[in-house]
């Protein structure tokens, strides 16, 4: 490849980058699920731009270009909400959702997640399933949205973090 990916805080211009990455990234989930309207297709730029002034939001670069993107936020129990892990496709099964997930946990924790860390995903994502199990994840609560779409919440503690 030649140049280094680079994991950092996102810059209020990268907006627009992420947002198209998100799109991209969410097609697949669309299509797994058959339904096109998924929250991450359908957010607007204002709508992102406001979150990222709310929330952690953390870009994996490569040059300029935004390949990665995830975000979060302490809740008011001190548990790190995680959502939004994207990665562009020419770009996964190369470590970069691993190292922006635990990136984003430890600035999570270093804004007081002393609960832990919470994130979802569909569950007939298993990818996504394998890759937060393998990093200490475990499942929670399964949700029923629809027939074709069951929300699977897995939880990590702050110690298994630490001893990692």
């Amino acid at each position: 490849m030649g140049m280094s990916v680079i994991i950092a805080a996102a810059r209020p211009e990268e907006a627009e980058q992420i947002l198209k990455l998100q799109y991209l990234g969410y097609q697949s989930e669309a299509e797994l699920y058959g339904d096109w309207t998924l929250e991450p297709l359908t957010q607007t730029l204002e709508s992102l731009k406001a979150e990222m002034s709310e929330h952690r939001v953390l870009v994996a670069r490569l040059g300029d270009e935004v390949v990665g993107s995830a975000r979060g936020w302490v809740d008011g129990d001190g548990v790190g909400r995680i959502g939004r892990l994207v990665v562009h496709p020419r770009m996964q099964r190369h470590g970069l959702g691993r190292r922006l997930l635990e990136a984003l946990e430890t600035q999570l924790t270093a804004d007081g997640a002393t609960g832990g860390f919470e994130l979802f995903t569909g569950h007939r994502s298993l990818g996504n399933l394998r890759l937060y199990r393998r990093l200490g994840y475990r499942e929670t609560e399964v949700r029923e949205v629809s027939r074709r779409l069951s929300i699977v919440t897995l939880a990590k503690p702050v110690a298994a973090t630490l001893a990692a």
